[in-house]
């Protein structure tokens, strides 16, 4: 009897714990007659014993190359660069259709190699809301990051090494305890605060004591703007009147810039608060990245 399969490939970004597949979602694909093979990977979050478990076949680790050749490769972040022609079907996020960095040479592997790819980043409800796309955690873990930095620049410190904590209680209370006891009177600005990542990175600001409030007035903690407050396009005066500016919006056009590098410059630290810039959205290579302020 045929069993439709997937293959479960490692992520191979350095200190990241994440995958596309969960082992309880793996068990209800089995459940519904598929077959799952998951690479061993020591870095991912789950264990390869959990997968095992639940009935996934193991395989070994980076060995995707290797696989039948119509079994499709799922995974969620980019694929290791090389120029080697890809004859799988490839599922991730492939950072490549709105022409970053390297776009016409990932793409040509394809070409080369007779490969499909489906990239995560277009997979679409007929309402056309994205199923697949940065979520509320991402928001709230940046947002964390963001208050650590901040916290450590305060302290005249650097940012050090991050570990992954084991649960949302152990990260705000270590954020709390960096800042003092509490975030309060730490001012933050968050763009795109009304999606997914967006209300995350609100949340976790809540969290540690900053107040909530969506408007342009500065007297409280949180400024929560979205597309309705960055309608009349940038730069924004404003970022430079915050703490922490964080960045959530979803890129899929050309706009103008939310803030520049001149900008920060003439600014210089006597004209602007601004000491923490998080871009949890993170569209380094897209030309129309709207915080064109580091390499």
């Amino acid at each position: 009897m045929f069993k439709p399969q997937l293959w479960l490939r490692y992520e191979k970004k350095e200190f990241e714990k994440q995958t596309a597949l969960t082992p309880t979602t793996a068990k209800q694909l089995i459940d519904a007659g598929f077959e799952i093979i998951v690479e061993r990977d020591q870095q991912r979050i789950f264990s390869d014993a959990e997968y095992e478990t639940v009935g996934c076949k193991l395989a070994a680790n980076n060995s995707w190359s290797s696989a039948p050749r119509d079994i499709p490769i799922l995974g969620l972040k980019e694929l290791p660069v090389s120029t080697d022609p890809l004859p799988h079907t490839h599922i991730h996020f492939g950072h490549c259709f709105k022409k970053q960095a390297g776009w016409t040479a990932f793409l040509s592997r394809f070409r080369r190699g007779g490969g499909t790819l489906y990239d995560l980043e277009f997979l679409e409800y007929e309402s056309r809301r994205r199923v697949a796309a940065l979520g509320f955690h991402a928001g709230f873990a940046g947002a964390a990051v963001g208050a650590l930095a901040f916290a450590a620049q305060r302290n005249g410190k650097k940012l050090g090494r991050l570990d992954p904590y084991q649960n949302e209680e152990a990260l705000i209370s270590d954020v709390k305890a960096a800042l003092g006891g509490s975030g309060k009177r730490v001012k933050a600005l968050v763009i795109g605060a009304l999606g997914r990542c967006g209300r995350g990175t609100t949340d976790l600001f809540r969290k540690i004591g900053l107040d909530e409030y969506a408007a342009f007035d500065l007297t409280d903690d949180i400024l929560k703007w979205d597309i309705a407050e960055t309608t009349k396009g940038g730069t924004f005066r404003e970022i430079l009147d915050v703490d922490i500016f964080v960045n959530c919006i979803y890129l899929n056009t050309q706009i103008p810039s939310f803030i520049t590098r001149d900008q920060l410059l003439a600014a210089g630290g006597k004209d602007r608060r601004l000491s923490v810039v998080v871009d949890v959205s993170c569209d380094t290579t897209n030309p129309y990245n709207p915080i064109p302020i580091y390499l």
